[in-house]
């Protein structure tokens, strides 16, 4: 099903990147913490030297996938999976003389749970990450991929602070919450107009560092700060807050799950305000567990959102997810498809020890579905901007660049 329609506006300087929010994904579970594997191994081609460290036979080399298939947040990691697996499963059927195997690791997007899986991902000797996919999990389980010389690529972690570590081996594709939280700021005060704003955050990695940057950006206008315990049923205390600080626009950093419940009780108890979030929000489990109370909600993402595309690439990766899940691309599915693609990359130049994958991923310069692909000395793409999104008639529409984003 398509939850998402064309918004006005949608593209600026990025590629013309188009597709739909959705919660029907398919998933792989891990065995035991122990990963699962999908895709194939090659048979019988004498294939490029593996250049030792790990991961690789002569004819095939494993990347991993590390992130939520299972949990309250699971669709996030859902959709990086799928789009990465799409990339890796069209790799292998041009018969490559090096074929990839994809092994899950699920995360549920619990940070120790993270940290635990990441010494079997180093045992396992496999050659790349594509993940972690959330910002806590990225902060405990990197330090080990890192230390074990792993190169791994985030699709969705935005934490600013991740590139502030002096890691060498990692990376992601889409820019970071130093860029997100003021481009949805100026948003919440330019085109919402609001003079009061509660900044509530999940105190989580990335939602506190999101909400954090937010309240820095407009300053005295952040008139209520709190934060809920994402594991907790009851909002009442932090609604009553909001309520009582009479404001004109919430933003709520956090994940869907949590989003989806705190809108409810905020709608509920008579709270007007218009609420708006980040991309952790950004699915279409948000609508549904919100019901009507998502509607008007505003959703920001470095990532865009859309149904078609004028760019033939971008409509074949849309087409192409589409037949092979049986529902439209959804929140950082192109992001998953594109991370697996800088890999596949260095395979194809004949890299499939990780060391050398690394070292090719310092020179990857490509056109993504999702944006372009660069990565600058820290691990940072070396552009990006912020794009809005409203909850219209029960669906996901995109609103385009921050700076130009008006509500529907």
């Amino acid at each position: 099903m398509r939850n998402v329609t064309r918004g006005t506006a949608v593209l600026a300087t990025l590629a013309a990147l188009s597709f739909g929010v959705s919660a029907c994904g398919s998933s792989s579970k891990s065995d035991s913490g122990a990963g699962s594997s999908s895709g194939s191994s090659a048979a019988g081609s004498a294939a490029a030297s593996t250049g030792g460290g790990g991961g690789s036979s002569s004819s095939s080399v494993t990347f991993g996938f590390m992130g939520a298939l299972t949990g309250p947040n699971a669709q996030l990691g859902i959709n990086i999976k799928n789009g990465a697996k799409l990339a890796i499963d069209q790799y292998d059927a041009s018969n490559p003389s090096v074929k990839i195997v994809l092994k899950d690791y699920d995360t549920t997007g619990d940070p120790a749970q993270a940290s635990a899986l990441a010494p079997k991902v180093v045992d396992d000797k496999v050659a790349a990450v594509i993940g972690p996919a959330f910002s806590g999990e990225s902060k405990t389980a990197d330090p080990t991929l890192e230390e074990a010389k792993i190169p791994n690529i985030s699709a969705s972690a935005t934490n600013a602070l991740l590139s502030k570590n002096g890691w060498k081996f990692w990376h992601r594709v889409l820019a970071n919450d130093d860029v997100q939280g003021p481009g949805v700021a100026k948003f919440i005060v330019g085109a919402l107009g609001a003079k009061k704003v509660a900044v509530i955050d999940d105190q989580s990695e990335y939602g506190k560092g999101l909400a954090d940057v937010v309240t820095k950006t407009i300053g005295s206008a952040a008139t209520v700060k709190d934060s809920i315990d994402p594991k907790a049923d009851d909002y009442s205390s932090t609604v009553n807050k909001i309520k009582g600080g009479s404001v004109d626009a919430i933003f709520y950093g956090g994940y869907y799950a949590e989003a989806a419940k705190f809108l409810k009780q905020l709608r509920d108890g008579g709270v007007t305000a218009k609420f708006v979030s980040g991309d952790g929000a950004l699915d279409q489990k948000l609508i549904d567990g919100a019901k009507s109370a998502a509607e008007g909600a505003f959703l920001s993402c470095t990532c865009v959102l859309a149904t078609a595309s004028d760019d033939p690439a971008v409509q074949k990766f849309i087409d192409d997810y589409t037949k092979a899940y049986g529902t439209s691309p959804a929140t950082y599915s192109a992001e998953g498809f594109d991370a697996a693609t800088a890999l596949i990359k260095a395979v194809q130049a004949g890299k499939t020890s990780p060391g050398d994958i690394n070292t090719f991923l310092g020179t990857v310069d490509f056109k993504g579905v999702s944006k372009p692909i660069k990565f600058a000395a820290d691990g940072e793409l070396t552009s990006g901007s912020v794009y809005m999104h409203e909850v219209k008639d029960g669906k996901i529409i995109a609103l385009g660049d921050y700076t130009t984003a008006k509500p529907q």
